[in-house]
């Protein structure tokens, strides 16, 4: 009688492989598994390997490079996380890994510490210092508001907004909490920095909630587009009590939403009452001025000799000095014309033999000009050829043969034609 063992299935290696894993993969499609990161290695291929463990066991890990591009936080050596992902087998070794999708901070202890880490680390960049925030403006006439499209937040800031001081808003809607929030958020403030038409401000907000839930706002990349801003921001997360990362960035932090709103614009009523006691102590000083200068004037009034007095005092002085100017006139007029006179006799003689001279001169050169004209060359038997075109062929060699050309003799031209080019 044979063994009872010899009756059990008998597998190959490989066969009994793909079974537990095809097992595992099926009993463990989806799952959370808390644990300490432990021995993390990126390879250079960007996938990520590494250790789940608590206090009795360990659980290896993987998280392929799309996965990890993908992941909400950036794990650390030492974090406690929560790991979102599948079991599977890897045959090559005999052991069990999970396959990470997903992740997330286990605790509000470990999320405190990552957050003073973050703090630490952007601090030292110098993206939390005050040098670099920028001067809200007075009055906006565009606000952009980041936040969720939906809840009490935006409708707050939108009543308050349009209760102190109506202005244009432009809302970007993001989700503000969960897996990709981050990225809308910080997608978000880059956008409006890339609009033709920019808003005057920007308020990042939302309403309140756990660490976790407010996470989003403490991701680097939120901080990083907020601090690189070239519109102001005014952050509102959460509650009073709330602090978040992207609140040291910003250029203003307000402690609630509805604070962010009345940060943004100062309230008409109040302008208006300010404006009409600026313009009512402008009056005041102008009146004011006026009737010192009236007093100033009649000062000087007073000081002044009485005007008709003054006027046929000095009619007569003007009456002798216009006299003068009569007499000096025509005395000048009468020299002149003398003078002039002079001249004009002196100067025709000289004029004449300067104009005989010129004549003389220019008939001279005429007729130098004549004798070295080409014509006269040509009268003497010269001639000179041209293309049909008028351009000169100075030599044979820029003839060719049949070519047509011109012979040119002082009394006309003639035709011909090339037909023999040799020597």
């Amino acid at each position: 009688m044979l063994p009872l063992a010899s009756t059990l299935p008998e597998y190959t290696v490989t066969e009994l492989s793909l079974a537990l894993k095809k097992t595992v993969e099926t009993g463990f499609s989806r799952v959370r598994v808390k644990g300490e990161i432990s021995g993390l290695k990126r390879h250079t291929s960007g996938h990520v390997y590494f250790a789940l463990k608590d206090q009795d066991s360990v659980l290896d890990a993987v998280c392929w490079r799309g996965s990890f591009q993908g992941l909400s936080l950036t794990p650390q050596e030492g974090m406690e996380v929560i790991a979102i992902g599948r079991l599977t087998t890897y045959p090559g070794r005999s052991k069990y890994q999970i396959v990470v999708e997903g992740m997330e901070l286990a605790g509000e202890g470990a999320l405190l510490k990552l957050l003073e880490e973050r703090k630490r680390k952007l601090g030292a960049e110098g993206l939390f210092d005050e040098a670099r925030k920028k001067q809200l403006p007075f009055l906006p006439q565009l606000i952009g508001i980041v936040t969720s499209p939906t809840g009490a937040v935006i409708q707050d800031m939108l009543h308050r907004l349009a209760d102190r001081f109506p202005v244009s808003v432009l809302l970007w809607p993001v989700a503000v909490q969960g897996e990709g929030a981050a990225a809308q958020i910080a997608a978000a403030v880059k956008g409006f920095n890339t609009l033709p038409t920019k808003p005057d401000v920007l308020i990042v907000a939302r309403g309140g909630g756990s660490l976790e839930d407010l996470w989003a706002f403490n991701e680097e990349c939120v901080v990083r587009a907020v601090a690189a801003s070239q519109i102001p921001v005014i952050t509102a997360v959460g509650h009073e009590t709330d602090v978040t990362l992207v609140d040291f960035a910003a250029d203003k932090r307000a402690p609630t939403p509805t604070a962010a709103a009345e940060f943004a614009v100062p309230v008409r009523s109040q302008l208006a009452q300010t404006l009409l006691q600026y313009g009512s102590q402008l009056s005041t000083r102008f009146e004011h001025m006026l009737v010192l200068y009236e007093s100033r004037l009649e000062a000087l009034r007073r000081g002044l000799p009485p005007l008709g007095t003054w006027l046929d005092e000095n009619m007569q002085k003007l009456d002798e000095l216009f006299e003068r100017l009569i007499n000096a006139e025509r005395r000048f007029i009468e020299q002149r014309g003398v003078t002039l006179d002079h001249l004009i006799q002196r100067l025709t003689p000289a004029l004449v033999h300067i104009l005989q001279k010129g004549e003389h001169r220019f008939e001279a050169l005429a007729q130098l000009l004549e004798s070295y004209s080409y014509t006269r060359t040509l009268e003497r038997g010269f001639t000179f050829i041209t293309t049909l075109d008028q351009h000169l062929i100075p030599a044979r060699s820029k003839t060719a043969l049949h070519q047509k050309i011109q012979i040119h003799f002082y009394d006309g031209v003639a035709k011909a034609e090339i037909i023999d080019s040799e020597l």
